[in-house]
């Protein structure tokens, strides 16, 4: 446990910003999951939800900024056929 008044407001960010993270981590990764079980009717759009969470999750440093690249690539496939 924190002694100081500091590390006590610390603590307090920290516990916020963890909560912050793991919501948008989890809708992310939900997202993710709509995209690679999507019929061919509704990939698009859930394509395009998952893309706009990639970056802004990239944007807010919750994924590093080719992350979020590689994974749009990666469920791209999954929207487009291959020809």
């Amino acid at each position: 446990m924190p002694n100081t008044r500091s590390a006590k407001k610390r603590m307090r960010q920290a516990n916020r910003r963890n909560a912050r993270n793991r919501v948008a981590r989890s809708t992310l990764r939900t997202a993710i999951k709509k995209v690679r079980n999507a019929t061919s009717d509704t990939a698009a759009a859930a394509y395009r939800t998952a893309e706009q969470l990639l970056d802004r999750a990239a944007r807010k440093g919750l994924i590093h900024k080719n992350a979020a690249a590689r994974g749009k690539r990666r469920l791209r496939r999954f929207v487009t056929p291959v020809s």
